[in-house]
């Protein structure tokens, strides 16, 4: 095998101050942050991104990708990062886009009307300039691998990658704003650019840094917003028929509103249906989506004795306790959970005389995951089967929300009486925007129903499940605008690959480890959504789950560097059992294993796959002849591996294995001849 370091290709980066293994710790370290960090502050500004959230994360890998292959054909420094960084900051601040209602398919927008370029305007500008920015820091970290050993390079490099996802999640935690994340970024600039000449280093890297962290300044003093793990939220003090009321906004996207409770049942009668439609008075509350406090300060108010709100945002939460007239947090009955819905119910053994969704709509993907939702768990049939196993005799659950399409209505009460064993009833309160209630008893005894519902329309689509929890999805198709936008990212991706790296026949002897970095992505896809439905959509779900994937790749490498593995057909045959077990093992009895277990038994099934991958793919990569062409063939993989996981929405998530056993066969039959039998 090649281990043996290489000369370096860069003379300029002898000068750097940094010796190499630091200088690709902090170089990675800085990628994967600023990765991250992109992806959460175009979203909060751009509200498309809410909803593509993966789609800056497909610039990124391929910056990464366009950054190795980048390195050899140039000796000057990427100094192309931070100004391109300034110019994104200048334009997303100056056109920040919120987006209408009325979109279709998969999308379910709820902002009341549009500002700011079209998507297909802002959009392909988000995409490039992600890729340009990701470029640079790539650049740096390539250069140091031709420096070291194959697999210690990569070692450093992932190292590096849990120092960045460690450094973003503890200003997640702490609410920081996008300020310092700009600090963060111009500090690593300053550290990783070698100053050289020095009036070209201040006006191509001082002086974008300076603007971004200033207009970013500007963007948290002026906006007076809260940053919270999931939104940019801003509020607004009105004043409504005499009514005090603060109005929350997401995203720039309007969100909730904090009500006295006596005005909201005057103002919209849904918000009351819930405890009309029970055959007795709740004392024993659970609600999801309990939010700035209003439906809390309600069950206050009908005569609630204990009430449970769940809550997913801190910063939401916090909010309601402050701002919120009625004071409702502030009661003794009220306990609450800052969690997500699905897990709260998965987790607890209480029960309750009535079981309400209040209005869960949180306007953002979980992060890694194309399509879905933080609330996506929350409307399956297994959650809603959940919810009336935490019903005491007699008890009720209950949803409502601005549904706007009658399919749906007809599509969750599908839901519910599938789960409940009998028609709920449902209320449309307005046809306008779809408003309405659904609820249903523990027995068909235990609701009171204005009028029997007629059942759902013909051409209702089936409830959704655990498996492909896509409520808002209405045909078992990939919808048009994903099929347009990901064939273009395609078509930009071979062209920038071209133009950058030059002939494709570079890549050529690495098809294999391109094939590896599209499985992976598939399986790391599956691992994110099955934690989200095994303990939480949580931030902190999250960001333990990518670094758990994290360590399991350094694992491997570990392992790969110090022991004899056996050689690579073997390995793939441990890589394709883990693909089986996986696949053989039900969400449903994971499920039902005390949340310990389940945590040993998820962690085994998910990681085990994961780490068989990485030791086939340590094994190739030490072998190759160009580390930093095959380490950018395997991240521009990972790309591909972004855009294939849209098939999730017509297979559903347990179909990434097959597609990822598929790929891994590709991988093994493309594996060169002589690297077959690598012990």
């Amino acid at each position: 095998m090649t281990l043996q370091a290489q000369k370096p290709v860069d003379d300029g980066e002898k000068a750097h101050w940094l010796a190499v293994r630091p200088r690709l710790v902090l170089a990675s370290a800085f990628m994967l942050f600023l990765e991250l960090a992109l992806i959460r502050w175009t979203g909060s500004n751009i509200v498309h991104l809410s909803y593509f959230t993966n789609f800056v994360l497909l610039g990124s890998f391929l910056g990464i990708g366009l950054g190795f292959l980048r390195v050899g054909r140039s000796r000057r420094q990427p100094y192309y990062s931070p100004i391109v960084l300034a110019v994104l900051t200048i334009v997303v601040l100056t056109f920040p886009v919120t987006v209408d209602r009325n979109t279709e398919g998969v999308l379910y927008w709820t902002s009341l009307s549009t500002t700011g370029p079209p998507a297909w305007a802002i959009l392909p500008v988000i995409f490039c300039a992600a890729a340009v920015v990701l470029m640079g820091p790539a650049e740096l970290v390539g250069r140091c691998f031709p420096e070291l050993p194959r697999l210690e390079a990569y070692r450093y490099d992932l190292i590096g990658s849990l120092t960045g996802i460690a450094a973003f999640t503890a200003l997640s935690f702490l609410s920081a704003p996008p300020v310092f994340w700009g600090l963060i970024a111009a500090i690593c600039y300053g550290l990783l650019l070698v100053p050289r000449p020095r009036v070209l280093y201040v006006g191509l890297v001082t002086v974008p840094s300076l603007v971004v962290v200033g207009l970013l300044l500007a963007e948290t003093l002026t906006a007076g917003a809260i940053w919270s793990p999931y939104y940019k939220v801003t509020t607004k003090q009105l004043v409504q028929l005499g009514v005090p009321v603060t109005d929350i906004a997401v995203n720039g996207i309007p969100h909730q509103q904090a009500v006295p409770a006596y005005a909201r049942l005057q103002w919209e009668a849904q918000y009351g249906l819930p405890y009309e439609r029970a055959s007795k008075p709740p004392k024993d509350v659970l609600i999801v989506g309990a939010g700035s406090g209003t439906d809390v300060a309600i069950a206050l108010s009908k005569g609630a004795a204990r009430v449970d709100a769940v809550e997913i945002d801190p910063k939401l939460r916090e909010l309601g306790g402050s701002v919120h007239p009625d004071k409702p947090y502030d009661d003794p009955r009220v306990t609450t959970h800052v969690t997500d819905g699905r897990a709260f119910l998965e987790r607890s053994g209480d029960k309750y005389d009535l079981i309400l969704f209040a209005l869960p709509d949180s306007l953002t993907l979980v992060s890694g995951a194309s399509s879905l939702r933080l609330e996506s768990y929350l409307f399956t049939e297994e959650a809603m089967r959940a919810a009336r196993a935490h019903l005491k005799p007699g008890g009720t659950f209950s949803m409502y929300n601005y549904y706007r399409e009658s399919w749906l209505v007809d599509r969750l009460a599908t839901t519910m009486q599938r789960a409940f064993g009998h028609k709920p009833c449902v209320d449309v309160v307005s046809t306008a925007g779809q408003q309405a209630v659904i609820t249903a008893g523990v027995t068909a005894a235990d609701q009171r129903c204005a009028a029997e519902w007629p059942g759902a329309a013909p051409g209702t689509p089936e409830p959704a499940g655990d498996d492909r929890p896509f409520l808002y999805l209405k045909e078992g198709t990939i919808p048009p605008i994903y099929v347009i936008t990901l064939g273009l990212i395609l078509i930009v991706s071979l062209l920038a690959v071209r133009v950058v790296a030059g002939p494709y026949r570079r890549m050529r002897p690495y098809a294999d480890l391109f094939l590896l970095g599209v499985a992976f992505m598939l399986l790391e896809t599956k691992s994110v959504t099955g934690f989200a439905l095994l303990f939480g959509t949580t931030w902190v779900v999250n960001a333990i789950v990518f670094a758990g994937v994290l360590v399991a790749v350094l694992a491997a490498v570990e392992v790969t560097r110090r022991f004899r593995v056996p050689p690579l057909p073997v390995m793939y045959g441990v890589l394709l059992a883990g693909l089986l077990l996986a696949w053989l093992v039900p969400n449903e009895w994971l499920l039902s294993l005390p949340v310990p277990l389940r945590a040993v038994a998820a962690v085994t099934v998910a990681f085990l796959p994961i780490f068989a991958a990485n030791v086939v793919f340590a094994k190739r990569f030490a072998d190759t002849a160009d580390a930093t062409t095959s380490f950018g063939a395997n991240l521009l993989g990972a790309m591909v591996g972004g855009c294939l996981e849209y098939v999730a929405l017509v297979i559903g998530y347990k179909g990434l294995l097959i597609v990822a056993a598929l790929l891994y066969l590709g991988a093994l039959a493309l594996l060169p001849r002589k690297n077959s039998a690598l012990v």
